[in-house]
């Protein structure tokens, strides 16, 4: 059976924990893998997290399927947090759980492939690698325009709208909704209002990948664009992870959103959805979730659970400033938001970079901020100066 199979490569970001691993050197920084870590290196268990596991080991009372939906109090208790206390189209909105983020892209990649196979998804570059696997795993044609000048660091509106507006209808577009992944360089809300129109002008659907709510400009701020994007649509997909404003890297917490038309429409959404989920992995994993949906429930827990999440906000956007203070040709990286940044930089250079500083970023430049301290700043402008990336 396996004999006609080819070895495919390795996944360069676990090989790249490896080799950091393996690496004894007591200077090493690691910009790689995209986890939060706090002052002291570690990608800790938030408290809240730690109070509603403590809360669910007390109270829980049964281990039974959920069925193919999942938890959908914890579907419910996330949709505020996401689309806002009273959205003019709560009605049209449907949820399931999913085995995280990635999950929530594939079962949306699904759906889409079963309503209208024909569709194609525009997908800007660079994006977060996994995209434009996931989608074509489910048989989806996909295009890729350029999205970012990362020379310049600049967006290339001009590509955007001239891929939106050479797209067929019912084609899909897949949008960061925030802290955008891998180059931190989102939308201006100028930007989006112009692509909500293109999506309506061209018949569009948006499919909005939410990954770091609360990592960028706060909980509110970086819903922004996907609730003005919603108001103005009619159809959307919404693919969210608890993974990182949860620290609930492992647990796997997910949800798919979708926007219909009408109840009619919706109905029809959501018993395909269930559908794809039961024979993708039949029932979602619990305990994440549960903890989710502990903490939202809890008006102590989710307060403790927004300190924390601003406190990390803070932290980020507080290595951001470091790393641009420290070099004026990285002024850019103040104003971007998220986990990540990428540099313009070849693969030969990211090798450099770890065998001479041991600096380790992706090979692609992308780096994560989060995973510095504030006064690593200066070993990585060095490491950058010394191999040419930044001016002297």
């Amino acid at each position: 059976m396996f004999e006609e199979l080819n070895s495919r490569p390795a996944d360069s970001l676990l090989a790249l924990i490896k080799a950091f691993q393996a690496d004894e050197r007591s200077g090493k920084i690691d910009l790689g893998v995209g986890v939060y870590r706090d002052a002291m290196g570690r990608t800790p268990v938030m408290r809240a997290v730690k109070a509603a596991e403590q809360f669910l080991l007390e109270t829980q009372d049964s281990k039974k399927y959920l069925g193919p939906e999942g938890d959908l109090q914890f579907v419910r208790r996330l949709q505020p947090i996401i689309f806002g206390q009273s959205p003019a189209f709560e009605q049209r909105l449907v949820g399931i759980q999913t085995p995280g983020g990635s999950g929530a892209l594939r079962l949306g990649a699904e759906l889409i492939q079963t309503a209208m196979p024909s569709a194609k998804v525009l997908l800007g570059t660079p994006s977060w690698p996994n995209h434009a696997p996931i989608f074509g795993s489910a048989r989806l044609a996909v295009r890729e325009y350029p999205f970012v000048d990362l020379t310049s660091q600049q967006v290339k509106f001009e590509s955007v709208s001239e891929a939106l507006s050479s797209a067929n209808p019912g084609d899909v577009v897949l949008l960061h909704g925030c802290c955008h992944n891998p180059t931190g360089i989102d939308f201006t809300m100028e930007e989006w209002r112009r692509i909500a129109e293109l999506l309506v002008a061209h018949r569009l659907v948006p499919f909005i990948d939410l990954a770091y709510q609360g990592l960028g400009d706060g909980l509110e701020q970086d819903a922004a664009p996907t609730r003005m994007i919603l108001e103005t649509v009619d159809e959307a997909l919404i693919a969210y992870s608890c993974d990182k404003n949860f620290g609930l890297y492992r647990e796997r917490v997910g949800a798919l959103y979708v926007m219909a038309r009408n109840s009619n429409e919706l109905g029809k959404a959501e018993s395909n959805m269930a559908a794809l989920a039961r024979v993708n992995w039949s029932m979602p994993p619990d305990h994440g979730a549960a903890i989710v949906r502990t903490i939202l429930e809890n008006a102590e827990m989710s307060a403790m659970w927004r300190a924390e999440l601003d406190e990390m906000c803070e932290r980020v956007n507080g290595n951001r400033a470091s790393l641009a203070d420290a070099a004026p040709d990285l002024a850019f990286i103040r104003r971007q938001r998220g986990l990540f940044s990428n540099l313009a930089m070849s693969k030969d250079i990211a090798a450099v970079l770890r065998a001479r500083h041991g600096i380790y970023m992706a090979d692609s430049g992308r780096m994560n901020l989060a995973g510095m301290q504030p006064a690593d700043a200066g070993a990585i402008v060095a490491a950058l100066r010394a191999e040419g990336c930044l001016k002297q």
